[in-house]
């Protein structure tokens, strides 16, 4: 078989996704979604094969040393294809710009500033207001170098607070500590305290994404209140390893913008608070380069080393 057509003919086997994370959290659960969605698409099974470790790096890297056939994917995304790059050491074995081609984002997701209640700012203006008029007396809670500490030295940078972190292994511990007023506040994912504020246990300041959040309506973005190009998602997307013919990255792009630009797939991921982006090709691309020069500049201003 010529290799013309081998890609007019693609996929003609199964197809792996490589979700560079453990099965079972929110990175598994995008790239479910898109071999779900592609195998209905292309008529072949899109199979996902769980490769964590090293935040990502070990299954990206894998994906980027693959054979560029178009039967091996990766599902990228902010923490192994931007924030990894910002890091002096340890160095990932793949560029995310020269080792990939980027097909689509799938979906973007803000962080949430939650406080206590017991917290005396109502709103984020006053937020500021507080932490301004206390410097270096606010706590928040932080993982190293998780998507929720930069997003919060993010907003000290550009809004020039002196706050305290308190570092924690896990998401849940340091939010179980919000939640019982041990600490006053934290940035963590729009999914995560979404029953919490709607119990009325947190209270929502602001989301990070440039527009509000259909599942916050009422909580606005950083972005509108007084800092304009603030933007910290959350986001995944598929991507193949750099050589994979164009045939093949056509046709995955124009299946991925058909399948999530359909009201049951876009349902499915917009209930848990993620916007459904299904971008193109061109797009995805400048994408990625963006949240590098972001991300690398906020970790290498603050000095945050990975744990």
């Amino acid at each position: 078989m010529t290799a013309a057509l081998a890609q007019s003919d693609y996929p003609s086997r199964p197809v792996k996704v490589i979700v560079p994370f453990p099965a079972g959290g929110t990175s598994d659960l995008m790239g479910r979604a898109i071999a779900e969605e592609l195998t209905k698409q292309l008529k072949q099974p899109f199979v996902v094969e769980n490769k964590g470790g090293a935040g990502g790096a070990i299954g990206t890297d894998q994906v980027a040393k693959s054979a560029p056939d178009g039967y091996t994917l990766l599902l990228s995304g902010i923490g192994s294809n931007a924030v990894i790059h910002g890091f002096a050491a340890p160095r990932p074995g793949y560029d995310s710009m020269r080792d990939f081609v980027h097909i689509s984002q799938l979906a973007a997701g803000p962080n949430v500033l939650v406080v206590n209640p017991s917290f005396p700012a109502k709103t984020f203006k006053e937020f500021i207001a507080h932490v301004k008029a206390n410097p270096g007396k606010v706590d928040y809670g932080q993982v190293t170098a998780s998507s929720g500490h930069l997003t919060t030295e993010y907003l000290k940078q550009v809004a020039g607070l002196d706050m305290v972190g308190i570092a924690y292994k896990g998401g849940a511990p340091a939010l179980a500590d919000v939640l019982a007023g041990q600490i006053p506040l934290m940035f963590t994912n729009q999914d995560a305290v979404l029953p919490h504020v709607k119990a009325g246990k947190l209270r929502a300041l602001a989301v990070t994404s440039p527009q509000r959040n259909p599942l916050y309506p009422d909580v606005p973005t950083v972005a509108e209140s007084g800092y304009p190009d603030f933007s910290a998602v959350s986001w995944t997307g598929l991507s193949a390893p750099k050589g994979t013919p164009k045939s093949i990255t056509d046709k995955l792009e124009a299946a991925m913008v058909k399948a999530f630009n359909e009201p049951a797939a876009r349902q499915k991921l917009e209930a848990t608070g993620f916007v459904v982006v299904a971008s193109r090709s061109p797009d995805y691309t400048k994408f990625v380069q963006d949240e590098i020069n972001r991300w690398t500049k906020v970790i290498q201003t603050a000095g945050i080393k990975p744990e």
